[in-house]
């Protein structure tokens, strides 16, 4: 989300979202509310440091590291406040491939080259969450709560396209089989929980994914590639049961002429007028409304191409932005989670005209 003010946010997230609203997370505040940030304010007995090339783990807790734990503090107090009664809550925390990925060892080299680091890491982002969690039901009651992991760069991890610290080498790609066996050991303790592999790349590996064991997987479909062999796996997991998060209102507000353009694998031009699927009031910054039926278009573009049954859209496919919204103004982050609940509830009845 936008914004440096975590009531705020969860106030809007609320609004817009009361059936499963989700932990903010307001990056713009600086260290410790980026994602590797939260990750670290997650995670126990493993501290790190801010160094000018990125996160670093360090031997003892510094002001880094209590900065992350203070401002996750901060947002449980915003979710308490904001979010009292609700069906359900999503939280997110970066996955632990992005992490290892991301922090570096002390010696410089990324925590991904080192097996016993990766455990380590993976193993303190379990701890971690058994008790971010439960601190959560204690504060909002005993209620059903979703776990996303966010994985940005496992597709560079398995590609091996991880930059060296020198910057003229990539790492070794790590081996599907490896990084399968991680993300189970980190879900294994979350049974009962949903869980939810987030990733906004053209190359999510998704029967890594559903096979490691996670229940939905998030992505951008409008950057989907359109081979068979991007979306044959993505056929085969919706078929397997795998819920599908799409992402499909963008994370920014787009320009007009966009949406006047197909969008998406396999658009055409006739299904994405910008003036269908419209509402009448206009979005939450007074600008003409974005509507609904070209939003939509990349999904159903891939739904029909996949074979499947335009009913049942609504029991394996839920809406969601593109990717978040932190670079999003305010008036838009209010707008697009606006959208992906008018969506969700035109994907119940889909218009004739879609």
């Amino acid at each position: 989300m936008p914004g440096t003010d975590p009531m705020e946010a969860a106030r809007i997230v609320a609004g817009e979202l009361p059936e499963l609203p989700h932990l903010v997370e307001l990056p713009a505040r600086g260290v410790g509310a980026d994602l590797i940030g939260r990750a670290v304010g997650v995670m126990v007995d493993i501290p790190a440091e801010v160094v000018p090339s990125g996160w670093r783990l360090s031997r003892r807790p510094g002001i880094d590291t209590r900065r992350a734990v203070d401002m996750l503090a901060w947002d449980l107090d915003a979710a308490e406040a904001a979010f009292a009664g609700a069906p359900g809550l999503k939280v997110q925390v970066c996955g632990p491939w992005s992490l290892a990925a991301s922090l570096e060892l002390p010696s410089g080299n990324r925590a991904v080259t080192d097996d016993g680091a990766v455990d380590d890491l993976a193993a303190s982002l379990t701890e971690g969450l058994r008790l971010h969690v439960a601190e959560l039901r204690r504060r909002l009651g005993d209620l059903p709560i979703v776990v996303q992991f966010d994985e940005p760069s496992l597709p560079a991890v398995l590609g091996g396209r991880l930059p060296t610290a020198s910057g003229f080498g990539t790492h070794r790609p790590v081996e599907p089989q490896r990084v399968s066996e991680v993300l189970a050991a980190v879900l294994a303790p979350l049974a009962g929980h949903p869980t939810v592999a987030h990733c906004c790349a053209r190359d999510v590996p998704i029967t890594l994914l559903r096979e490691a064991g996670f229940e939905a997987i998030s992505l951008d479909v409008t950057a989907l590639r359109t081979g068979a062999a991007a979306l044959d796996p993505l056929g085969e997991a919706i078929e397997a049961g795998t819920v599908l998060l799409a992402g499909l209102v963008p994370s920014v507000r787009p320009a007009p002429a966009s949406l006047s353009a197909p969008r998406g694998p396999g658009a055409s031009s006739d299904a994405v007028r910008p003036g269908d699927g419209g509402t009448a009031d206009g979005d939450a910054d007074g600008a003409a409304p974005v509507p609904l039926r070209p939003l939509a278009a990349p999904l159903l573009a891939i739904w029909d191409r996949l074979g499947f049954r335009r009913q049942d859209l609504a029991q394996r496919v839920v809406p969601t932005p593109t990717c978040g919204l932190a670079g999003a103004s305010p008036a838009w982050a209010r707008t697009a989670l606006g959208r992906v609940r008018e969506l969700a509830r035109a994907l119940q009845e889909l218009p004739e005209s879609w």
